[in-house]
Order: structure tokens, then sequence, then C-alpha cells
């Protein structure tokens, strides 16, 4: 009989993270100000990162040293364990082998804190006194929470008022850590009374409220920002993920052909893919040349729709332009319950490699994602989260494809949280409430239109020329 799980000691978890800057294969492009049109210096952003953050941010050391103080808080919950789905693969009747890394067992009930914790460590050791952030589903809320909590920090969250009206037991989990949290937009900023006063029933986004946590965070002295994916700092923190399922693999002697995960910002996949790129692309002591998938909503398709271009991470355009594929920072998703894929960029990294054909995207409707995840379930046991559904979406299609083809192919992907706070959405689900949602294609034209009115320049910068 094969092994169902594989669980590692916790004297094995990582001592290092991963940075992949030092092997992409063009130099990454630079933030830009918008102001001066010319890169970041990275010490502008002091005013609202802790400096060992920003040295992480443009670091191309390839390893970094986790801090034992953060090391020891993963241990409430590290290593996380890898399992077979074989109920999944019986029931598919595929010569496929599925195994995935499940980050729901963390107090949060996602992959969130592997980056929370780092972030909130660093931040006390400058001595700051109270952390802001943004949210979408509440994961990365929860997350913040737990480790503002841990430290004794105080954490103030902006969560997009669409999510805060469908996920309110997420709300009451940050509060039970004690947070502060508002639906944005909110009266507290100046950028959200304004947007409320055009439009009182604005649904919010993700980048509704950055901004807002953004403002409230360089208005006030003891205060610095946080965010939950995106910048490589992040990222670099969610490679505890990889590296443990490359190790856990490695026990069962077992290497994948394909790496999958669920994008919104790009962290959860960029933590479990980048340290199998690694193996790939820099070592090349990979046995195989995996391909690396990544999922998406239809109602948000940056990957698969989007523009390769220089954007801001916020609809108030506080943030410094990133090179990405976007949306338009000005875009505002249909209220899918996937509320942690409703960012209208991903992190810069992992839009590179998809520019230069590293990483292969697909984009879902809700319907055929919830319907994936009830077969999860079902099979498994285990309640996906919407966003990790998506990428359960793209496996279950590949473990089809492999039994047509009579394949034998090795399938890893990150089940990156749990879903039993959308207990909700699944409900619609089974109610048929849940509408597939495609966006469509003239509002992503618009929205491209008016960031190219506002930013002609940017087609000039040499950084994105030969990309």
């Amino acid at each position: 009989m094969s092994q169902r799980k594989v669980v590692l000691d916790e004297n094995e978890l990582p001592k290092r993270w991963y940075n992949i800057l030092p092997d992409l294969p063009v130099p990454l492009p630079p933030p830009i100000n918008p102001a001066t049109r010319q890169p970041v210096n990275p010490q502008d952003l002091a005013r609202i990162f802790p400096k060992e953050l920003i040295e992480q941010e443009v670091s191309q050391e390839r390893w970094i040293q986790i801090p034992e103080e953060v090391r020891n808080v993963y241990r409430l919950w590290r290593p996380t364990p890898l399992y077979r789905a074989e109920r999944l693969e019986r029931y598919l009747k595929t010569p496929a082998r599925i195994y995935y890394k499940f980050e729901g067992v963390s107090p949060p009930g996602s992959h969130k804190p592997n980056t929370a914790v780092a972030q909130v460590y660093y931040n006390v050791k400058e001595g700051v006194q109270r952390l802001t952030t943004e949210t979408g589903a509440g994961q990365w809320g929860s997350a913040l929470a737990f480790a503002t909590m841990l430290f004794g920090v105080k954490c103030t969250v902006y969560m997009v008022r669409a999510s805060y009206q469908q996920k309110p037991y997420r709300a009451l989990l940050m509060r039970l850590w004690g947070a502060e949290i508002h639906p944005s937009p909110s009266d507290r900023t100046n950028y959200g009374r304004g947007l409320l006063n055009s439009n009182p029933d604005h649904p919010g986004s993700l980048g509704v409220a950055i901004s807002e946590a953004l403002e409230d965070a360089v208005t006030h002295d003891d205060t610095k920002y946080s965010l939950g994916s995106v910048l490589n700092h992040v990222l670099i923190h969610q490679t505890v993920v990889g590296l443990e399922a490359r190790e856990q693999l490695a026990q069962l002697n077992e290497y994948p052909d394909v790496v999958v995960g669920c994008v919104g910002g790009g962290s959860s996949f960029s933590g479990l893919f980048w340290p199998f790129y690694h193996d790939v692309h820099a070592s090349k002591k990979a046995p195989k040349k995996t391909k690396f998938v990544a999922t998406e909503p239809t109602a948000c398709p940056t990957m698969t729709r989007g523009v390769y271009t220089y954007d801001f991470g916020d609809t108030a355009k506080l943030t410094p332009l990133l090179p990405m594929h976007t949306l338009g920072s000005d875009f505002i998703p249909a209220p899918i319950h996937a509320g942690g894929l409703r960012y209208h960029g991903d992190a810069p990294t992992l839009c590179l490699l998809l520019k230069k054909g590293y990483i292969e995207p697909h984009a879902y409707n809700q319907t055929e994602v919830f319907e994936a995840a009830t077969l999860f379930a079902r099979t498994e046991g285990i309640v996906p989260a919407p966003e990790s559904s998506h990428a359960i979406k793209y496996v279950v299609d590949e473990a089809i494809r492999c039994k047509k083809d009579g394949e034998e192919r090795v399938i890893l992907f990150n089940l990156s949280g749990h879903g039993y706070f959308d207990l909700q959405a699944y409900r619609d689900y089974f109610e048929g409430k849940l509408q597939p949602h495609d966006y469509p294609e003239e509002m992503i034209k618009e929205s491209l239109h008016r960031l190219q009115l506002e930013l002609p320049w940017v087609k000039e910068l040499p950084y994105l020329k030969g990309i």
C-alpha cells in the first residue's frame, strides 16, 4: 500500500528561505516612481516597510536565513503535511499520482501566516506599534491578526466590502485575535470617504483596500503597512511550502511532472513552485522538466487576458508602478466567492516568468471551480477554499487527460487553505445561485485604455523592452 501522507519532523523545518531573483532568466524590471519616472530608491519605501524587508525585496542572495524566533512560531503548525490524493485518483480512474501540500492546518487556516509571522517579527525589531493591511477573502487579514496577536502589535484591517458581507466569520476571527477591522471602502480614510460619497454601495476591491491601508499607515508615525502577496519579500517567505514539499516527495522517491497553484497576487503558487524552478532552471539538478501551471478566475483574468506593462499596485495610485500583467488599477471585479483572487495585477516575478513562457496560465469560472471543489471534498474529505479550488479544477482535468492518454504523471498542487469559512459559497453553489462570471472584454479594454492615457510615457521606459 502506498504512503497516504508524509509528515516531516519539526527538526526538518527549513532554516532558509529561497529567493528567486538571482535565478530569473533576465533581471526583474525595477519599480518606477511615477513622479520622477525613474526607478524607486529602495530606501524611499522606509516609510511603509521595515529596513530588513526592504533589503529582502531587492536582495540578490539566493538563500535567506529564517530567524529562529520566526521558526519557533512556525513550529505551531509547520512542517505541514503532504498528502497523496488516492481517493480522488481512484474515483477518476487515473494513472496519475496526485499530491497536495495542505496549508489549511495553520491556525488561520491558510498559507498566509508564513509571511505574516515574518513581517511582524521584522516590524517589531524596529519598534513598530501598529500595522495596517488589506484583505480580500479574509485569509490574509486573519493571518496578520494572528501574527500581531502573538507579538503584541496592534492591527488594523481593511476588508473588501463584498467579502466582508459574504464572510462574516472571517471578520469575527480577526476580532477574536484583537484586530480592528473595517469594510472597505470605509469612512476611516479620505480615499474611502470619497468613494462612498459617489457610491454608498461600492463593493470594494483589493486595490481600494490597499489604498486605504496605505493612507492609514503613512498618516500615523507609529504605524507601517503589511502586504500579503505580490512583493518579492512576501513570496520569499512562502518558499517554506515548496522546500518542505520537495523534501517530502524525495522521501517517496517522487518528483513532480506538474506543479499547480491558484493565483491572486501569486504568493501561494510561488511559494510552492519556486524551489522546483530552482531545481529545473538554476541548479539544473531536477530529474524532470517540470511544468508550472497557474490558475485564476475568469472574473479576474490577469494572467490570461491582462497586459504586461507598468501599473499602480492600488486604486488610489499611491504605490510605485510595478511591472506586471494587469487589468488596470481601477479594475473592480465581480463579487465572486474566491475573494483572494480578485486583484487587478500579479507579482512582478510571476509575471516576468509568465511573459518568458515559464508558466502556463489557465482561467476557470466559479461554477466549474465549485464542481471540482465538491468532488475533492467528497473524495478526500477536506473542504477546500474557493481560491485553491481553481488549482483543483486543473488537477482534475489533467488527471482525466492522463487517463485518456494512459500517461503516468506526478501532479503536485498547493491546497493553500480550507473552506470552512466559505460554506455559504458552497450553499449558493448547491442552490444554483453562483453565476459563471466572465469579465467582459470591453471593460478590460476600457480600463487598459484609461491606463494608457494616464501613463503614455510608460511605453518609452527601457525596462520591459526585450522581455
